[in-house]
């Protein structure tokens, strides 16, 4: 994005010293004169900016640089203070819940993880999600005052305008408004609400340089399945924010559709999901007399799904069957992507991306034979916390928006 600065006087103290706050945040330290040079001000200018930007808390001069090579007098440095004020990024799943701080250049200063217990309900995923949020504020001495902005994703459909989750068939006690009431009360700072997908899909091009295409759909793969998908490098939402809904795709059934699943699962992820991961490895462990891996698989309950990818981490025989049957299902999957949207990437993410390259090299062997030319496969870079990450990328960018006056270059 080219740097945009004021040719006349209206506004000319507020834009160029957005021009100057855009560069200084993405170095950790400048001269004022590189500044200047930097940003196509006049050193007077850019000084007026940085005092006014000092004022505010957001800059600060350092000392002089004595090690520059330059002749003359030594340069004066200034840095921006990322630590001015922290965001929080907040994510909640049917297995956890995460929460991350990050100071205002982005840098994750703390974060925890906290598993839930099979079947929580609604206000006991809330409790334990605030009761995380402080422990990981007081960990690092930050209280809700210093927080200037906080994001959550949550499984489901998401009205982010209304603050409503519509509809979360995994975790059917969060409906509604409950959760953002809940952190309201609790923080003292804008809060914004959204689906863990799209949040995680920003957060894969943010992070992680090799997958900041323009055109991708980033699949989380777990108990559920969904995708976020990104055309001409913008998140595509749909006509109700709920675009990349695949978990609801019927490809499978030989009648007019499939029964209704009574945990609310969709026809393609009660196929490929996590419950029907379970089931396959059981099967083939009971085929191949692996009783080891079926104790595991019963010992841990609720999480069976990750008693079976640890199993495919050791190279457990029947745990790779497994994950090559609903590898050849889950391709039929990235095909109806492939013809609709034709893009460039596809990532997997969620906690199959655990499986890294075996199950890279699953879906390309089942994918080989399609006659249109198929997507590049990844695994996602941040995998199980690409959802918190997303959080604190859109509290950062809202925090730009509202009080830097800057917008965030996507494609950059």
């Amino acid at each position: 994005m080219e740097q945009v600065v004021a040719v006349g006087t209206r506004f000319m103290r507020e834009v160029n010293a957005v021009a100057v706050l855009r560069k200084l945040r993405a170095e950790a330290s400048m001269s004022v004169s590189a500044l200047a040079k930097a940003v196509g001000l006049s050193r007077q200018a850019v000084t007026r900016s940085l005092n006014a930007l000092v004022a505010e808390g957001l800059v600060e001069f350092g000392p002089l640089d004595r090690d520059s090579t330059r002749a003359g007098r030594p340069a004066q440095l200034v840095r921006f203070r990322a630590e001015a004020g922290h965001v929080l990024g907040l994510s909640i799943s049917p297995q956890d819940v995460r929460v991350a701080v990050a100071d205002l250049a982005g840098a994750v200063t703390t974060a925890d993880t906290v598993q839930l217990g099979a079947y929580a309900g609604g206000e006991q995923v809330v409790e334990t999600l605030l009761s995380t949020m402080e422990r990981t504020l007081r960990a690092t001495g930050i209280t809700t005052g210093d927080l200037w902005f906080a994001s959550i994703g949550t499984p489901g459909i998401v009205d982010p305008a209304a603050g409503l989750i519509k509809l979360i068939p995994s975790m059917p006690g969060l409906t509604g408004d409950l959760l953002l009431r809940r952190l309201t009360q609790a923080l003292g700072c804008p809060i914004y609400l959204d689906n863990d997908v799209k949040l995680a899909t920003q957060a894969e091009r943010w992070r992680s340089a090799e997958q900041r295409e323009d055109s991708l759909v980033m699949i989380h793969w777990g108990e559920r399945v969904g995708a976020g998908i990104v055309l001409n490098g913008e998140l595509y939402r749909g006509a109700s924010n709920d675009a990349g809904d695949v978990g609801f795709l019927d490809l499978f059934t030989a009648g007019p559709s499939a029964p209704r699943h009574p945990q609310g699962l969709g026809p393609f992820e009660d196929r490929v999901g996590g419950a029907e991961i379970v089931r396959q490895a059981a099967a083939a462990a009971g085929r191949a007399g692996d009783d080891a891996l079926l104790a595991r698989i019963e010992a841990v309950g609720e999480h069976a799904l990750e008693a079976v990818l640890d199993a495919v981490d050791d190279g457990s025989p029947a745990a790779l069957e497994a994950i090559d049957v609903v590898a050849r299902r889950f391709a039929k999957g990235i095909t109806v992507i492939r013809a609709i949207l034709n893009p460039r990437l596809v990532v997997i993410g969620g906690p199959l991306a655990r499986c890294g390259e075996r199950l890279l090299t699953a879906l390309r062997r089942h994918l080989a034979d399609e006659p249109l030319d198929q997507p590049a496969l990844e695994v996602s870079a941040l995998q199980e916390d690409a959802v918190v990450h997303g959080a604190l990328l859109h509290s950062l960018d809202e925090i730009e928006r509202t009080r830097f006056g800057l917008v965030r270059n996507q494609s950059s």
